[in-house]
């Protein structure tokens, strides 16, 4: 099944890169995408950039704005472009052809994440030397790499599934929107919902806690959605269902 599912990602990575045969569009957006992220920002931020723990919250949450785009034309975009019965009508496996499209999303996402996060280092080493190689601290690193990933694989998931019941890309990507404004609206929300008193005490609440138990409770709880959510998906991707839809 790896075999099947790699024939999947490298499809989908292709298309992805090469912005549905037009090379200079798709590489050019990734190019605009590594020039920001690891280039404009780190040199914007300076030494700083390397040690800062708000940038390194930054690099966690990147992979979702990297993979919604993608992962939403998954399905519905196959089914727009009278694509998904020919793929579906192939030797290939249902959960080949769900986990490798997940694959791809996840691989794009999390990949240009990673390239940006060390093309950054070379920027502020460039930039601002040191006498020696700055890096990020280890754990903080280790920590990026670790929950953008479990984020990408989240989003992956959602967009999958939430593209197997949308007619065209268009509205999938609508419904990915709504998704992300949601968590990124509900907290500020409730931050201006919440009588001062309770922000303040959810305030000193947060700044109490283990950093790392949180990590390591925050992971759990992203490996486990990503389970249920994968599963979730693979239940509902059938051919059979989705030729007759």
């Amino acid at each position: 099944m790896i075999r099947d599912m790699w024939t999947i990602i490298t499809k989908d990575l292709k298309e992805i890169i090469f912005n549905r045969g037009t090379a200079r569009s798709g590489l050019l957006s990734i190019a605009v995408i590594l020039g920001l992220i690891g280039v404009y920002l780190p040199l914007q931020g300076g030494e700083e950039w390397l040690t800062n723990p708000v940038s390194m919250l930054a690099w966690a949450w990147l992979p979702v704005f990297l993979v919604v785009s993608v992962v939403t034309d998954a399905i519905a975009g196959e089914r727009e472009r009278h694509t998904l019965e020919t793929l579906l009508a192939s030797r290939l496996t249902d959960r080949a052809i769900l986990l490798g499209k997940i694959g791809a999303a996840v691989l794009y996402g999390w990949g240009l994440a990673m390239a940006g996060v060390l093309l950054g280092a070379v920027t502020v080493n460039i930039v601002h030397p040191a006498g020696g190689v700055q890096f990020y601290p280890l754990g903080s690193f280790l920590g990026v790499v670790v929950f953008s990933l479990l984020t990408a694989v989240l989003m992956s998931s959602i967009g999958v599934f939430v593209s197997l019941h949308a007619p065209t890309a268009r509205v999938a990507y609508q419904r990915m929107s709504l998704v992300m404004l949601a968590l990124f609206l509900t907290p500020t929300i409730l931050v201006q919902v919440l009588p001062k008193t309770d922000v303040t005490a959810v305030g000193a609440f947060l700044d109490g806690l283990n950093l790392r138990m949180v990590a390591g409770v925050g992971g759990a709880v992203l490996v486990v959605a990503d389970i249920v959510l994968i599963a979730l998906a693979l239940a509902r991707f059938q051919r059979t269902r989705l030729i007759l839809d």
